[in-house]
C-alpha cells in the first residue's frame, strides 16, 4: 500500500480524522517553536514559582505544605502499611522489588540486566541486541533500526525503579535501610538526568516515555519528601527543573498528530496531571493541569467505548488504558480535581469488561497487540493478568459486580486500609456471566471451567489498526483458569518486522484462512495499520442456562477472484462440557481453505478417542455429523485438558509454531492445521470435548 493509498484508506476508516491531524500537526509546529524560545528552568525561576527566597526555604515549601491527599503522599504512608500488614506476603514482594532496584537490576522483557548499587547505568542500551542508541540529539536520532529495539531503553528510563525505592523506604524496618534505599533513589536520579540531558538520545525520543518517566520521578520524590538525603538543594534544585523540563517538553510535542490519536496521547497527559497536581507551583504547572484535564476527559469519551472496552482493538492494551485513566483519577481526587462523573463512570464499566474475560486465575486472552505495557510499577505480575483488576475496581468503586477474590497490592498502595476495609465489607458478587462486547469486538462464552473469548469487531483506534491482527473469529480458549488454544502474541515491533507482521497475520490466529490469502492486506512498512477490510460482526448472541450460541462473520476474502463470506458458530455445552465450532463458507469457485488451533506449547498428540469422548462430542448441537478417527489430545499426557474431533474429510496435521506470552518473548509451540479443498456453500467443524 503506498503512501496515497493509506491516507485514502484512513479517509475512508475515520471520516474527517485527516483534516483534524492536519489541524493538531500546525498547533503541534507552534508549541515547539515557542518551546524552543523559552529558558530552560533554573533555580531562580523556582524559587520564584515557590515564593521562595532562598534554597533551603525551597525544600520546605516544596516537600512540607503538601495540600494533595494523593496515594504517594506522607499522610497516606501510615493507611497503606496498615493495609500491606494485612496481605499475605505483600511486605516481602515490595521489599523484592526495592532489592532488585537498589541493585539497578532490571528483567527488560525476561532479558535480565544488572548494573551494581551506586555504579552507573547504560541507560541508552538495547539489552537484548547488546547495542546501544547514540547520544544524538533527537531530530537526527535514527530510531527505527532493524535489529534494535528502544522499547528495552525504555523499559530502564521509565524509571518506576524509583518507584520501588520509595516503596522499599515505606515499609522499612530501620532507619537505616530507608536512608540506604533514599540514597540510591537520589543517586539513580542524577545518574539519569546527567547522563541524559533534555532532547538527546533515545529517552527524549517518545513523549509517552517522557511523560511517565517524570510521573515517577514525581510521585517516588513525594515519597521520599521526609528524607534528609532527598531535602538537600543540590538534588532538589535539578529534580524539580527536571519537572519543569520533561512537562514543557511532553507539552510542546503532544502525540495528537496522528489521523487517530491512541494511548500515547493518554500518557502524554496522565504524566502533565501527575506532576503539575502533585508540585502545582510548578513554572506552567496550571496551564499544564489545565490542560490535562480537558484532554483526559475527551480522551475517555474517544477512546473508552460506552460498554467499557478501549478502542485499541487489543485486550492488553486495554489493561493498559485502564491503568494510566485510573492514576489520573486518583491523583486528581487527591488534589481535589473533578474529572467528571461521565469519566467516573466509564472507568467503572472498564474494570467490568475486564473482569468480564478474566479467567479463574485472573489471565485475560491475548487478543490483539501484548507490549506487556503496565503503568502501576506495585506488583510483578504475568503478561497476561488482569484479574488483580477486579479487587481494585471493587474497592475504589465500592462496586459489589466486581467484589470477590482478592485485594491486590496495587490496592493497598493506591487506596490504603480505607480500601481494604471496603473491600472486605463488600459480599462476594456473582461469577462472571458470558457476554458480548460489540463496539469493542470481543465476545466471551463462560461456564464450567471454561472461558471462550472470539475476536469479531471492527480494527481498533477506530479502524486504522494500529494494535489490532488479523484475527477475525478467531479465540482464545482457557480451561480451568489456563490458555489451552491460544492467540500466539506479538513477538516484538520493530526489532523484527517480519516476525512483527507474521505474528499477527490471519496464518499466526485460530481462524479459517482462504486460498492463502489474509483478511486485510499487511503493509510491510506499516507496522501499525490496518485497514477495516474484515468487517467482522455479530450475527447473533445467545447465551442460555445450559448452553450459549455465539454466530460472527467476516467478510475479509470478498476480494477474491470468487469471493466468499465466512460465518463461524460457537456452541459452548455446559452439561456436556464440550465446545462445538463450526465454519460455513457462502460464494463462489473452489477454494483450498485452512483452519488452525495453536498450543502455547508442544504438550499435544494424536491418539484414538474413547468411547465416552466420542459419544459427548456426538452429544453437541452444531457439531459434525462424523469426526476422524483419531483425535488430538491436548496437555500432559498423564493429565489432558480435552481432546478436539475433527469432522470426518480433513486432512490434519502437527505443525511447528510460536508462542509469546509478553512482548520480546517467542517460545517453540505446536498448532494442529485442518484443511480441505471445497466449492461453497460449504460448512466444517470440530468439536473440543473438556476433560
Amino acid at each position: 500500500m503506498g503512501t496515497l493509498e493509506y491516507y485514502a484508506a484512513i479517509a475512508r476508516m475515520a471520516p474527517g480524522a485527516l483534516a483534524k491531524s492536519a489541524v493538531r500537526r500546525v498547533q503541534g509546529v507552534a508549541r515547539q517553536a515557542l518551546y524552543r524560545r523559552r529558558e530552560q528552568a533554573d533555580e531562580a525561576q523556582l524559587l520564584e514559582s515557590f515564593g521562595a527566597t532562598t534554597a533551603e526555604a525551597l525544600v520546605t515549601l516544596a516537600l512540607d505544605h503538601r495540600a494533595s491527599r494523593a496515594w504517594c503522599e506522607l499522610s497516606q504512608r501510615e493507611s497503606v502499611r496498615a493495609a500491606l500488614t494485612k496481605l499475605p506476603g505483600a511486605k516481602q514482594r515490595t521489599q523484592v522489588r526495592a532489592a532488585q532496584a537498589l541493585k539497578q537490576e532490571w528483567s527488560v522483557f525476561g532479558t535480565p540486566v544488572s548494573f551494581g548499587e551506586g555504579r552507573p547505568v547504560d541507560w541508552s542500551l538495547d539489552v537484548l541486541s547488546g547495542k546501544r542508541y547514540p547520544m544524538e540529539p533527537v531530530e537526527s536520532l535514527k530510531l527505527l533500526v532493524t535489529g534494535m529495539d528502544p522499547k528495552y531503553p525504555w523499559v530502564m528510563g521509565r524509571l518506576d525503579s524509583l518507584v520501588a525505592l520509595a516503596q522499599g523506604a515505606w515499609v522499612a524496618d530501620t532507619q537505616e535501610e530507608r536512608s540506604r534505599l533514599a540514597t540510591a533513589f537520589v543517586a539513580q536520579t542524577l545518574d539519569f538526568l546527567q547522563a541524559n540531558p533534555v532532547g538527546m538520545g533515545v529517552h527524549w525520543t517518545c513523549p509517552m516515555e517522557i511523560a511517565l518517566r517524570a510521573a515517577n520521578i514525581a510521585q517516588a520524590l513525594v515519597m521520599f519528601a521526609a528524607a534528609p538525603e532527598v531535602r538537600r538543594p543540590e538534588f532538589l534544585v535539578p529534580v524539580l527543573g527536571a519537572l519543569v523540563e520533561h512537562s514543557a517538553w511532553v507539552q510542546a510535542h503532544l502525540e495528537n498528530h496522528g489521523a487517530v490519536p491512541n494511548n500515547h496521547l493518554v500518557s502524554n497527559y496522565v504524566g502533565l496531571a501527575v506532576v503539575g497536581l502533585l508540585f502545582p507551583e510548578l513554572p506552567g504547572a496550571p496551564e499544564q493541569v489545565a490542560l490535562a484535564v480537558n484532554g483526559l476527559r475527551a480522551q475517555m469519551d474517544a477512546q473508552v467505548h460506552p460498554e467499557g472496552t478501549s478502542f485499541e482493538g487489543s485486550i492488553p492494551y486495554h489493561r493498559l488504558s485502564v491503568e494510566l485513566f485510573t492514576l489520573a483519577w486518583l491523583v486528581a481526587r487527591g488534589a481535589g480535581v473533578s474529572l467528571g462523573p461521565a469519566y467516573e463512570a466509564r472507568l467503572r464499566l472498564m474494570y467490568v469488561a475486564s473482569r468480564a474475560w478474566s479467567s479463574e486465575v485472573g489471565l485475560a486472552p491475548q487478543i490483539g497487540d501484548n507490549d506487556s505495557g503496565r503503568v502501576f510499577p506495585f506488583q510483578d505480575r504475568d503478561d497476561r493478568e488482569q484479574g488483580y483488576l477486579s479487587g481494585l475496581g471493587a474497592a475504589l468503586f465500592n462496586d459489589v459486580g466486581l467484589a470477590g477474590g482478592v485485594f491486590p497490592d496495587e490496592a493497598a498502595w493506591l487506596l490504603g486500609d480505607a480500601g481494604l476495609i471496603r473491600f472486605n465489607a463488600l459480599p462476594v458478587a456473582p461469577v462472571p456471566a458470558s457476554v458480548s462486547f460489540p463496539e469493542g469486538g470481543f465476545h466471551t462464552l463462560r461456564g464450567a471451567g471454561v472461558v471462550l473469548t472470539v475476536s469479531a469487531g471492527k480494527q481498533g483506534q477506530r479502524g486504522v489498526g494500529g494494535h489490532s491482527h488479523n484475527d477475525k473469529l478467531s479465540f482464545e480458549l482457557h480451561v480451568q483458569g489456563r490458555p489451552v488454544i491460544v492467540d500466539p502474541g506479538t513477538g516484538s515491533y520493530t526489532r523484527d518486522p517480519a516476525l512483527r507482521n507474521a505474528m499477527r497475520s490471519t496464518a499466526a490466529h485460530n481462524t479459517l484462512q482462504v486460498d492463502g490469502a489474509e483478511q486485510a492486506p499487511l503493509d510491510p512498512a506499516r507496522l501499525f495499520a490496518l485497514p477495516e477490510d474484515a468487517r467482522a460482526r455479530v450475527v447473533a448472541f445467545q447465551p442460555g442456562a445450559v448452553h450459549d450460541r455465539l454466530v460472527v462473520r467476516h467478510d475479509g476474502y470478498r476480494g477474491l477472484a470468487s469471493p466468499v463470506g465466512i460465518e463461524r458458530t460457537f456452541f459452548l455445552d455446559r452439561h456436556v462440557r464440550a465446545l462445538a465450532v463450526g465454519d460455513r463458507l457462502i460464494g463462489t469457485g473452489r477454494h483450498e481453505v485452512v483452519g488452525r488451533l495453536h498450543l502455547p506449547d508442544g504438550q499435544a498428540r494424536w491418539c484414538e478417542p474413547d468411547a465416552a469422548v466420542l459419544a459427548r462430542a456426538r452429544r453437541v448441537q452444531e457439531g459434525p455429523e462424523a469426526f476422524e478417527a483419531r483425535a488430538l489430545e491436548i496437555g500432559p499426557a498423564e493429565a489432558p485438558v480435552g481432546w478436539v474431533l475433527l469432522e470426518r474429510g480433513l486432512e490434519t496435521s502437527l505443525v511447528p509454531s510460536r508462542y509469546s506470552p509478553g512482548y520480546g518473548r517467542v517460545v517453540p509451540a505446536v498448532s494442529v492445521e485442518f484443511r480441505r479443498q471445497l466449492s461453497p456453500p460449504a460448512r466444517l467443524g470440530w468439536v473440543f470435548v473438556f476433560r
